[in-house]
């Protein structure tokens, strides 16, 4: 049987780009796979969705992109790429559901896709029926390649020429994210200015984010300045310490104890939130891999959302406001 690296963006995830991009923990070789695998999996070029409720950030285009935004569907998911013009997307409750919370949805991909569905409107659909108004943040990314088999490469490149970077400070990678960031802290200014129309409480806005949509969940709450979730939550993001700051908001951890980015770093960030006496709820999963999101696998890790919710429920921020 001939064997080749499956260049899917859902094994590249589960191999090495979350890790690559984020900069925090050292790489392992990407694994092969049969050919037939490969093709099971193969990214398949889609035109760019309609997105008729997204909003433009104007935090303006990525400096130096040139390469358009494109997309593709893998897995009966759809991906994004080569995002320069940040939108935010809501997903408005029932208004007899309604709560008054928000939460900001932000998708990962190594900050070079987006996993729009997977990570984006099915989790804003899942907290709509909650009652919750749901944002999907669609930010900036990092450039790759106009078509299919050049990105391919380039990421097979990638990874043969860093699978052995060592561990970044989670300072200075939150420094690379910087534009991200002014994506995130413009949706919460957005969402601030028409909570009358949303009816939504400006101090009831959270963040939820996955791999490396939870790294710039993170950042947003202790580099985002004006932006201040009142609470945030952590997909399968590192989970390196990090300096707590005295306003930092509660916290819920999410993470496979088979990730093979995430999992065997030690639980420094845990650790920093409780030393620093802030509220964090951790849940540790025995299977899920990497990635899961709201695929509905055969593993407990897949019960992550409701576990997410009932946290939420306990804070108070599932019940009307008062």
């Amino acid at each position: 049987m001939s064997w080749v690296p499956s260049l899917s963006l859902h094994s590249l995830r589960r191999a090495a780009l979350p890790a690559i991009a984020l900069g925090i923990v050292a790489l392992q070789p990407v694994i092969a796979v049969p050919l037939a695998r490969a093709q099971d999996d193969k990214m398949t070029p889609i035109a760019i969705p309609a997105q008729p409720d997204a909003i433009p950030l104007k935090t303006g285009p990525l400096p130096g992109a040139k390469n358009k935004e494109s997309w593709h569907s893998q897995y009966g998911s759809v991906f994004a790429r080569n995002v320069t013009e940040a939108t935010l997307t809501p997903f408005l409750p029932d208004p007899a559901k309604a709560n008054g919370t928000a939460v900001v949805v932000t998708p990962g991909g190594g900050f070079r896709t987006l996993s729009m569905e997977n990570e984006g409107w099915d989790v804003a659909r899942a907290l709509a029926a909650k009652g919750v108004a749901a944002f999907v943040l669609k930010y900036r990314l990092n450039q790759t390649p106009a078509d299919m088999p050049a990105f391919e490469r380039s990421m097979a490149e990638m990874f043969s020429g860093v699978a052995r970077r060592p561990r970044m400070d989670p300072e200075r990678a939150m420094e690379d994210i910087a534009p991200q960031i002014a994506d995130a802290r413009a949706a919460f200014v957005l969402i601030r200015s028409r909570a009358p129309e949303w009816h939504i409480d400006p101090q009831r806005i959270g963040m939820v984010g996955f791999s490396a949509g939870a790294m710039l969940t993170l950042a947003t709450a202790l580099k985002g300045q004006d932006a201040k979730p009142a609470f945030i939550g952590d997909i399968y993001g590192p989970l390196s310490p990090v300096t707590v700051p005295a306003n930092a908001p509660p916290m819920f951890v999410a993470l496979a104890a088979d990730d093979p980015f995430f999992a065997n770093g030690g639980f420094g960030l845990i650790d920093s939130w409780k030393k620093a006496g802030k509220p964090v709820e951790f849940h540790l999963y025995e299977q899920g891999g990497h990635g899961f999101g709201m695929y509905q696998k055969s593993t407990t890790s897949t019960g992550w959302f409701d576990a997410f919710t009932r946290w939420m429920d306990m804070h108070g921020w599932l019940k009307p406001r008062g």
